[in-house]
């Protein structure tokens, strides 16, 4: 499912003292099938402008009391918005939202805060019967969960039964996501998945997130403000500040802006650290700012160097 939003603005408390403009004429398309990161700072936008991918914020015309404003005489009216995800024009107020919503898995920050139900079992269930067309039997409903709780390296015959609340932080996590993919969605958006997590915690859910890329979801967009998230696995990332995309570019691309995204109120990873201390000294690295990538060059730069002197 390709996601195309073009001149995207969205305001908080409109005609109101709290009135926040959040995003401001956006355009931006993720194609599918890529693991697409978002960054900016708090308050930047990133999350209202995900929040649109699956209606939980939707823009006015899509509501049924909508009526467009004729306008005035000699008035120039602003370029239409344009919002799709697939086949869903998320403008439309005929736009079928359920369906978009079992498209489209939203997993918010801290994931397992949102566990509700007595048993794994109804916890991961719930969001399959929600979306589900017709009525399903106990064993349908038990097949789908247990395909959802082994996507995420769970055993469903000895956590069926136990209630969400006596997992490891860890094993909660993984079944909140599981609760989100029991529907199958073409499109994953996760809020800082790996939010709080440990390093080892942190590559663990990398890895299963790209797990699910290659078998479950054909396209992942992670929003997050770890720019080693950003450089180790995305293929582009667009970034947001003051409510608009300043750059929409792969992390090659990106790191390489080492000045403009400081000044913007970011981080860089820590490849992009050392190359550019390394270029203060003389040394250009070239690589792709993962950590694998990093090491193969100054490798290859610094073997080719201790030959030349030999």
């Amino acid at each position: 499912m390709r996601i195309v939003a073009e001149h995207l603005s969205y305001t908080y408390n409109a005609r109101s003292p709290f009135e926040t403009a959040a995003l401001k004429d956006v355009t931006l398309t993720i194609e599918e099938g890529e693991f697409f990161g978002i960054i900016g700072h708090t308050g930047s936008g990133k999350s209202t402008f995900v929040q649109h991918l699956n209606g939980l914020l939707r823009l006015p015309s899509s509501m049924k009391k909508y009526r467009p404003k004729k306008p005035k005489k000699g008035e120039v009216l602003p370029p239409p918005v344009v919002l799709r995800v697939g086949e869903f024009d998320l403008t439309d107020k005929k736009t079928d939202f359920r369906a978009l919503r079992k498209k489209v898995g939203m997993v918010f920050q801290y994931p397992e805060y949102q566990l509700f139900a007595d048993t794994v079992r109804d916890d991961v269930a719930f969001g399959l019967k929600n979306f589900s067309d017709t009525k399903l039997t106990a064993e349908e409903t038990d097949a789908a969960v247990c395909a959802a709780l082994e996507a995420v390296g769970l055993d469903f015959s000895e956590l069926k039964d136990k209630s969400p609340f006596e997992l490891s932080g860890g094993q909660k996590r993984r079944v909140a996501i599981a609760g989100v993919i029991v529907t199958r969605p073409e499109v994953l958006v996760l809020d800082e998945p790996a939010a709080g997590l440990d390093p080892l915690g942190k590559q663990e859910v990398m890895e299963l997130l790209h797990r699910l890329h290659k078998s479950w979801c054909k396209t992942v967009i992670i929003v997050s403000h770890d720019m080693d998230e950003i450089s180790e696995n995305c293929t582009r990332a667009a970034v947001f500040a003051d409510g608009s995309v300043k750059a929409v570019l792969s992390p090659r691309e990106l790191f390489c802006r080492t000045e403009e995204l400081l000044a913007l109120g970011l981080d860089i990873p820590l490849t992009a650290r050392l190359c550019a201390l390394l270029a203060r000294e003389g040394v250009a690295v070239d690589c792709d700012f993962t950590t694998e990538d990093f090491c193969r060059a100054v490798l290859a730069l610094f073997g080719n160097k201790r030959g030349e002197r030999t």
